[in-house]
This record gives structure tokens, C-alpha cells and sequence, in this order.
């Protein structure tokens, strides 16, 4: 467990995250990073601008013991660089009002760099989980700004192995966290097996395929059709909010049910309701380095799981025999369906377990906390050699 604070970076720095990613939109990797960051700091959890507002304004919103929302609400005419301005004005005017004497960044987005370059933190971090540069509506101006960021920052953490590959030679403390597990979250999945679960899903059919997750450009439409045509006895369920791509984009068949969006806390009782977690991405730019979450979520809830051929869920998944990597469509259908009949086979749960018995974001945390107070400390140092003035910790 972490029982202590950011060690030589005060009792309660602040923590200031510039992400991509909406809060409430999926729960995923920042979600379960910053949570516990943020019993060591106070976090404050940047979000991409709205555009429908006269007037540049800052909105927080309390989602969690020591973590706020902050949203940039501003004028729908503001251009790239207007809007840069303007949440660079909204940014400091937000740090001078609460007068923080440390502040650690965390970049999930080097997009926010262009209006973030000139602040002086204690500590930067880039929590690189995505290769965003390779996904549909990408900024052009994305490839320059990880450059400089990259520049800039103290520590780089990659959120797979591929990504770590890809970034090698481009930062000197470099350090790769591949998706971690909130073990006991899904294990509850093991004893919600044969009960009653939710009413959408148990109006469908079994034997049942499941998918959870963000459903945009890297999901294989064509793939799913094939499947759900070649395998009509099984109910391909999808759960998961739409991103980048419309609802007419999704394939519709009897045997494919897209439920939409639910929350993170609901999500074992459908998993216990699916007799194979599958993975359908397409094999593109866009999923060349992804290294997704589910991997372990679904192993943790007690699934077989059937996966296209994904750079990190093959290493280390499919070549420990954990996963089943599927060459092409055909392929696809034959695992699920040899997963479906093998799904209580109690060999691969000990196996599984035994995988996932030291894999935890408390752990992963822990380990990019002692990164963050080596670079502290080190800060603190240069700071103290400038001032004439070294602090007891230094």
C-alpha cells in the first residue's frame, strides 16, 4: 500500500493533468492512475475546451476526494491559436488564485503544451498511452508538440511495450507500464455467474460474445459482420459509448446487440453474463501500439477471450496461452467458439491467476510514484543550489 506523500515534494502538492480524455466518458487508465495520485496531492484534472460560451470561463467540478474538473468553456469562434490563449490565461489565472508552492504535471495530451510551455513545475510527467498522432482526426500540430514536450519533461511512461519500443532513444527516463488490473472489481464477475443480471442483457440469448470498451475507428466493423453471419448462434453483445464514428457505421444483424454506454461499476455483472470476451480490432495505424485495458479486465472476471492480432496482447497474452490470437475471420469465429465450450476449464483460471497476482494500478502507481520523487528531489536540489539555501531533504 502507499502510506506515504510525494516524498520531497511536499505535504500536498498540486497535481495538474492535461488530458484528452473526458472524466466521465470511460473509466480507464488516468481514472485509475490519478485516483490514487490524488491521496498524495490535490489533482486537477484538465479537460479539452467547450466551445459555447460569450466568454472564456473556467468550470470545476468535484468528482472525487481531492481530485476536480476543470473545463475550459469558450467562444465557439475562438481559432487553434485563440483558444490556446485563452486557456493559457485561464490556467494562470487559476494557479495564481490558489497559490500552490508546488505543482507536478502530468500530460496525457502534448497537445496542451502549446499553452502550458511556460509553466515551471516541480516535476513533468508524460503518460503516454495512446500513439495519438496515429488516430482519425489527429491535430496536425501533434507530431511538433510531443517533440517539445519530450524536451521538457522529467519522466515518460508508456502505457504498453510497443509504445516503449517506439519511444526508445527519445527521452533517457523512459519507463514502461503496460495496463494494469483492478483484480477484485472484476472478480466479482466469477460470483455473479448464474445470477440474475442486467435486464438489456438477459433478454438476449446464449451462448454470448462481449465486448466492453470505446467503439471507434479501431474496432474491425467488417470483421464483427463476418463473425456475427458465420456464427448466428452466437450473441455478439457490445458495450460502449461511440467515438469518431456514427451509429450508422455499425453493422446490423439479429445476432448483434450494441448497448451503449455503462459505468465502470456495472460492468462485471455483464461480463458475468458472456461466455467469451472478444476483442475484434482492426490491424491499422490506429491500434499498432495499443495495449488495451480489457486484456486483463476480462481474464480477471474469469472469460476466455479471442483477440486480432495485437502487438501487446499477443506479447505477453497469446504467446503465454492466456489469450487466443486469431489470424483472420474465420479463425476468429473457430476460437470463440472452442472458447465458449472451454470456458470453466479451471487449468487456465490457475493460470490466469497466477498471471494477475502481482499486476494492480496500486502497484503500477507505487512504481511511478518512487520515479516521480527521484525527479523531485532533483529538482529540489537544483532549486536549493541556486538559492545558496539546500533544504533538510535535499
Amino acid at each position: 500500500m502507499l502510506q506515504q506523500d510525494f516524498a520531497g515534494l511536499g505535504r500536498r502538492p498540486a497535481l495538474i493533468c492535461l488530458s484528452h480524455l473526458r472524466w466521465n466518458f470511460v473509466y480507464q487508465r488516468p481514472q485509475h492512475l490519478l485516483s490514487r495520485a490524488a491521496r498524495h496531492a490535490d489533482v486537477f484534472y484538465f479537460e479539452e475546451p467547450v466551445f459555447d460560451s460569450a466568454e472564456p470561463r473556467l468550470v470545476a467540478t468535484e468528482v472525487g476526494a481531492g481530485i476536480q474538473v476543470l473545463v475550459p468553456h469558450l467562444p465557439a469562434a475562438s481559432s487553434v491559436e485563440a483558444a490556446e490563449a485563452e486557456q493559457r490565461q485561464l490556467l494562470d489565472q487559476f494557479l495564481a488564485a490558489q497559490s500552490f508552492s508546488e505543482l507536478i504535471i502530468w500530460y496525457y495530451t502534448p497537445m496542451a503544451f502549446g499553452f502550458t510551455s511556460h509553466l515551471q513545475p516541480c516535476v513533468c510527467v508524460y503518460d503516454c498511452m495512446d500513439e495519438l498522432k496515429s488516430f482519425r482526426f489527429a491535430p496536425a500540430q501533434l507530431v511538433t508538440r510531443e517533440i517539445e514536450l519530450l524536451a521538457r519533461c522529467d519522466a515518460v511512461f508508456t502505457g504498453g511495450q510497443s509504445l516503449f519500443e517506439a519511444k526508445a532513444g527519445l527521452h533517457p527516463n523512459l519507463h514502461c507500464f503496460p495496463s494494469s488490473i483492478d483484480k477484485a472489481h472484476f472478480e466479482q464477475a466469477r460470483r455473479l455467474r448464474g445470477k440474475a443480471g442486467p435486464q438489456d442483457q438477459e433478454a438476449i440469448p446464449t451462448p454470448r460474445a462481449g465486448f466492453f470498451g470505446v467503439i471507434d475507428e479501431r474496432m474491425d466493423m467488417d470483421l464483427l459482420r463476418t463473425a456475427a453471419l458465420q456464427a448466428p448462434h452466437v450473441q455478439f453483445v457490445m458495450v460502449g459509448p461511440l467515438a469518431k464514428i456514427s451509429a450508422s457505421e455499425l453493422p446490423k444483424l439479429p445476432n448483434l446487440h450494441w448497448l451503449g454506454s455503462r459505468q465502470y461499476d456495472e460492468l462485471p455483472s455483464y461480463l458475468a453474463g458472456w461466455d467469451c470476451g472478444i476483442m475484434p480490432f482492426a490491424l491499422n495505424e490506429s491500434t499498432r501500439f495499443i495495449s488495451p485495458t480489457k486484456t486483463p479486465e476480462y481474464l480477471a472476471g474469469g472469460l476466455p477471450v479471442v483477440s486480432t492480432d495485437i502487438n501487446d496482447v499477443r506479447r505477453p497474452y497469446g504467446d503465454m496461452g492466456l489469450v487466443s490470437i486469431a489470424a483472420n475471420p474465420n479463425h476468429f469465429v473457430d476460437e470463440i467458439e472452442r472458447s465458449i465450450r472451454l470456458r470453466g476449464d479451471e487449468r487456465r483460471l490457475n493460470r490466469v491467476d497466477e498471471f494477475l497476482a502481482d499486476k494492480s494500478w496500486d502497484a503500477t502507481f507505487d512504481d511511478m510514484l518512487q520515479i516521480l520523487r527521484k525527479s523531485g528531489a532533483k529538482w529540489r536540489m537544483t532549486r536549493a543550489q541556486a538559492d545558496l539555501d539546500a533544504p533538510e531533504w535535499a
